[in-house]
Formats: C-alpha cells, sequence, structure tokens
C-alpha cells in the first residue's frame, strides 16, 4: 500500500507539472478589442499567469526528486508541492473565473502598443475563457491532493535501492575476498576513498 501511494504522488506531481508546461502554450483567453474592427487576440497561458511555466517545470522537478530523496527532503518537497498547488490554483481560478483584464494587458500591448491598466482596460471590449484554465485548474486540484499525501505517507516510503549503496556490500566484499584483488576491485577501492598502494605485500 505504501509503496503505491509512493507510485501514485510522484506520478501525479509529475503528470500535473506536464499538464502546465502544455497548458503554459495554448490559449486561455479570447480578447475582443474596441479599435472600431473588433480584432480578437488570443491569450496563451503563459501570458494569462507569467509564473505558470516556470512553476510548472519546478513541480516536475519536485516530482522527479521525491524517488530518490530521503525522509526530510520527502517532507520539504511534499510542502514545497502544495505550496505551488495552491499559488497555481489560485491565480487560475482568477484566470478561469474572473478573467481579470491584468491577465490580457501584456497581450493587448504587444498587439497594439497600448500601456497601463486604464487605457488596457479602455480598449478591451470583451475577455472569454477557453476549457484551459477549468482544465488546468483540475490539474492543480490534483496536485494539492498528491501534496498531501505524500505529507501523510512520507515517513513509510521506501529508500532508493540499496544496489547503489557503497557502505552496505557484504555479499559483494565476501565476493571479492574469495578470489584474487583486479583492477576493478582497486577502482572500487578508490570510490570508497581506499588506496590500494598502501595494502601490505601478500
Amino acid at each position: 500500500m505504501t509503496r503505491r501511494a509512493r507510485l501514485l504522488c510522484v506520478a501525479a506531481i509529475l503528470a500535473c507539472g506536464a499538464l502546465g508546461v502544455l497548458s503554459s502554450t495554448q490559449t486561455w483567453l479570447t480578447v475582443v478589442l474596441d479599435d472600431g474592427a473588433g480584432r480578437t487576440l488570443d491569450v496563451p497561458g503563459a501570458s494569462a499567469i507569467p509564473v505558470l511555466a516556470p512553476l510548472s517545470l519546478a513541480v516536475l522537478a519536485l516530482g522527479g526528486a521525491l524517488s530518490i530523496v530521503g525522509v526530510v527532503l520527502r517532507y520539504l518537497f511534499g510542502g514545497l508541492t502544495l505550496l505551488i498547488a495552491a499559488l497555481l490554483a489560485w491565480l487560475t481560478t482568477q484566470v478561469a473565473f474572473t478573467h481579470p483584464t491584468s491577465s490580457v494587458s501584456s497581450t493587448v500591448t504587444e498587439a497594439t502598443g497600448i500601456t497601463g491598466e486604464t487605457a488596457v482596460e479602455a480598449m478591451v471590449a470583451s475577455i472569454s475563457a477557453t476549457p484551459w484554465p477549468v482544465v488546468t485548474l483540475a490539474g492543480w486540484i490534483v496536485l494539492l491532493a498528491a501534496g498531501v499525501v505524500t505529507l501523510a505517507t512520507a515517513h513509510r516510503w521506501r529508500g532508493s535501492g540499496r544496489r547503489y549503496r557503497t557502505d552496505d556490500t557484504p555479499r559483494t566484499t565476501a565476493a571479492a575476498g574469495s578470489r584474487p584483488h583486479d583492477a576493478i576491485d582497486s577502482w572500487d577501492d578508490l570510490s570508497r576513498g581506499d588506496d590500494p598502494t598502501d595494502r601490505p605485500l601478500d
């Protein structure tokens, strides 16, 4: 059960991070300008929420790190996952349901050259949202749940595989003792900080 919880948490965090990165390139809002021609502009997620892409990449990094770190860092990374998920959920909710002018200002300024919140707001006739903000918000809710489960179960997760450890290799040592010391053994000794040239000659 604990192994399954770890697998689900890591997979969910990685999936949510990937969703955020993908969503940052998709159209979140459509703006109709009050310029006489009714020009329409598409606003991608990265423009609506400037921190969307970098924080999504951070989530991906956290998910990958959680699969190999020890107990203390699991709690730290689980807490960071919760904080990022809460922040992104709040920002995404604002864009999805209130469509603030600030989320389209950079796109409008780039298209028209008009700057200033008041001037941009006067230039915007209407703002409508695509399904992407709601889909992404659902991902952040899943990310929140994954962070909670991580904090609740992290102390029971097994550590990384012992085959990668150099301080707990009794079988390897026993096997090495049963045969002549060769060049490979000497390299292994050096990797453990043991200089084979200091050994007495047989």
